[in-house]
């Protein structure tokens, strides 16, 4: 009988690509960014798959919870590019943008883009929306790896980023995509994956 070969660490937590994304930009998206001095990142807009053992309200607050993380991990990952000399444009710290959108009553009070880039102050905003779900159980992907020798996905996230200039109130920038994180996957590691591939066309990056 043969052993079980069992996969190194680094394999369990890849990431997988499970659909080609769709990328919108304006024919003058770099020319609008490259005036920006300065942008924002949206707390992102978090829906969770219902689960049975999960009430409503814990839900809710663990959506807002993961609004800040991956908030906070999409503007250090924005962060670590500008200091590498990839984008040229100032982003507003995470704590100025959330102190001033709660001051305007956001997000229970819904503003639309041109609202956001007022209140802030900025030049532009980037604003993305995450749809979580969690199809398979750490449990049960290593079942099914010891069975057919390939590990299941034991998170999705389906996610929209999008870009608009406050001078123009126009849209020059969205990225479509569907991830898959296999075990012991995170926010850091998912936002990592998503930034990593949008960035190939987004107009803040100097390519």
């Amino acid at each position: 009988m043969k052993p079980i070969k069992i996969l190194p660490i680094v394999v369990i937590t890849a990431l997988l690509f499970t659909s080609c994304a769709k990328i919108f930009y304006s024919p003058d998206a770099y020319t609008l960014a490259s005036n920006q001095k300065t942008f924002a990142i949206i707390p992102p807009s978090i829906s969770i798959a219902a689960n049975k053992k999960i009430d409503a309200e814990s839900i809710k607050e663990q959506q807002r919870t993961e609004s800040l993380n991956f908030q906070k991990e999409m503007y250090s990952w924005m962060l670590k590019r500008k200091m590498q000399g990839r984008v040229l444009q100032e982003i507003q710290e995470v704590e100025t943008t959330n102190a001033l959108l709660k001051k305007a009553g956001y997000p229970e009070n819904p503003l639309t883009s041109a609202e956001l880039c007022s209140v802030l102050g900025v030049d532009g905003i980037m604003s993305s929306n995450y749809s979580l779900s969690k199809p398979m159980s750490d449990g049960a992907a290593v079942a099914v790896a010891l069975l057919v020798g390939a590990w299941g996905a034991t998170n999705e996230v389906t996610v929209s980023l999008s870009i608009n200039d406050c001078m123009n109130k126009k849209l020059i920038f969205n990225y479509d995509h569907k991830y898959s994180g296999s075990i012991g996957s995170s926010p850091a590691r998912l936002v990592d994956a998503l930034m990593r591939e949008a960035s190939k066309k987004m107009p803040y990056m100097v390519q």
